[in-house]
């Protein structure tokens, strides 16, 4: 059964081409990524301006510093705050038995879809839902998004928060979705609160995102 999509108000191409681009801004910042940018940087041009500022705005950052010092900072941004998780479910069901299970509904989609991933990429993966969403099934990836939708926007506002580079391109995809409603805030500001859920147990097979420990649980 195909996912029915909202009316949104960019074309599929619009769609396509900044979830596209804010997949590849939100990898890890490599010599590949880098050697990118100015593609990547016509890319944002050519969309219109409430999409395309966000994604100029994380090259223009990215361009601006050393790529040692980019990677430095993805890896503190990511990989050592909560807040920071680019793994949608995680902000949903924390950590608990019912992660597992969203994981693996987001697997057999993509299963569906001819879609298979490598042994470390989980399904959930911001990057990696936004490249399906992008380029096998936009209707599919836009409902994952949108059961995310707290979660990322989330992300979105502790990027901002802090200053951070990625933060343009996060504010890309957000602005290409539906509105937010009144149930929307309130789901934002609960998880804002309260955090992700914590259980530990029932993972398998897949496990929580590998996040250090920070002082205050940011």
């Amino acid at each position: 059964m195909t996912p029915r999509v909202p009316k949104l108000r960019f074309t599929p191409d619009e769609l396509t081409r900044t979830w596209q681009a804010a997949s590849i801004l939100l990898d890890y910042p490599d010599e590949q990524l880098v050697s990118r940018l100015d593609l990547l940087a016509e890319v944002a041009a050519s969309l219109p301006a409430k999409i395309g500022r966000g994604l100029q705005e994380t090259i223009e950052k990215l361009r601006s510093q050393p790529p040692l010092t980019s990677q430095a900072n993805y890896v503190e941004t990511f990989d050592t705050r909560r807040r920071g998780c680019l793994f949608l479910t995680y902000f949903s069901s924390g950590d608990t038995r019912k992660r597992g299970l969203a994981l693996l509904r987001i697997k057999q989609v993509y299963t569906r879809a001819g879609l298979v991933l490598t042994d470390d990429q989980l399904p959930d993966h911001l990057c990696v839902v936004l490249e399906f969403a992008a380029t096998t099934d936009q209707a599919a990836g836009l409902k994952m998004i949108l059961d995310n939708r707290a979660g990322l926007e989330l992300l979105r506002l502790h990027l901002a928060e802090t200053g951070s580079p990625w933060w343009g391109a996060v504010e890309a995809v957000c602005a290409t979705l539906p509105a937010l409603k009144g149930k929307d805030h309130e789901a934002i500001k609960i998880l804002a609160a309260e955090g992700p859920a914590d259980e530990q147990v029932g993972l398998n097979p897949y496990g929580a995102p590998d996040l250090l420990p920070m002082p205050g649980g940011s």
